[in-house]
């Protein structure tokens, strides 16, 4: 076990969700929200790299803070008839880190009944902690709040944890906090994504079974 705890993303770097699940909510919001406006599944997730999800609906698309809750509850009743598939070799990697008395947490822009769902649905080991979009904006990646809670209550040091996400907000949260950083590349093949998670990240991988190799 390379890490006492491994703090993971949840889109994009557990379960394959933004192609299945969020890009398709977000169109059939845009329906009701603003009509003949639509984006591609490379341009959503290149809005929600950078400058992220809130950042573009509100700058891009001047969305209110009425329309935003519009389109968060048009979300949640796409979610609940959707659920996204954990990738292949992700159980064994929770399953391992847990055996072998490691702790597993997730930093993550969904909420915890999402995460709890999806690891419920694809049979993962349950993380110890979950900080999810319930907290409150200032507490969120890229804030370090989440890696502080952690550290203080399992009395581990930055090096002893590490952060694997696929996204501009946990690694600026990871480096923030002095925690050492894996960039996920297995969602999407963007070139300007993958090129700054490549340029940015500790290590960086495009297969799950790197990851799996890596934390031995």
């Amino acid at each position: 076990m390379r890490y006492k705890c491994l703090i993971l993303d949840h889109d994009d770097t557990v379960v394959n969700s933004t192609a299945t699940i969020h890009h398709p909510a977000f169109l059939e919001a845009l329906k009701i929200l603003r009509p003949g406006v639509t984006i591609s599944l490379d341009d959503y997730f290149r809005e929600n790299f950078d400058p992220g999800f809130i950042p573009y609906c509100v700058g891009k698309l001047g969305m209110t803070d009425e329309e935003l809750e519009r389109e968060v509850e048009c979300w949640k009743s796409y979610v609940s008839g959707h659920t996204a598939k954990a990738y292949d070799g992700m159980r064994e990697i929770l399953a391992r880190q847990k055996a072998q008395g490691g702790i597993v947490c997730v930093v993550s822009h969904s909420y915890d009944f999402n995460i709890r769902r999806d690891y419920e649905a694809n049979q993962l080991p349950m993380p110890d902690m979950i900080f999810g979009w319930e907290y409150p904006p200032e507490q969120r990646k890229p804030d370090t709040y989440a890696l502080e809670v952690i550290s203080r209550t399992y009395g581990l040091r930055p090096e002893e944890m590490v952060m694997v996400d696929d996204a501009k907000p946990g690694h600026d949260m990871a480096k923030s906090y002095g925690v050492p950083f894996v960039g996920a590349g297995w969602a999407n093949d963007i070139p300007e994504i993958r090129d700054f998670m490549m340029k940015n990240s500790d290590v960086y991988f495009t297969k799950v079974a790197e990851l799996a190799a890596y934390l031995c």
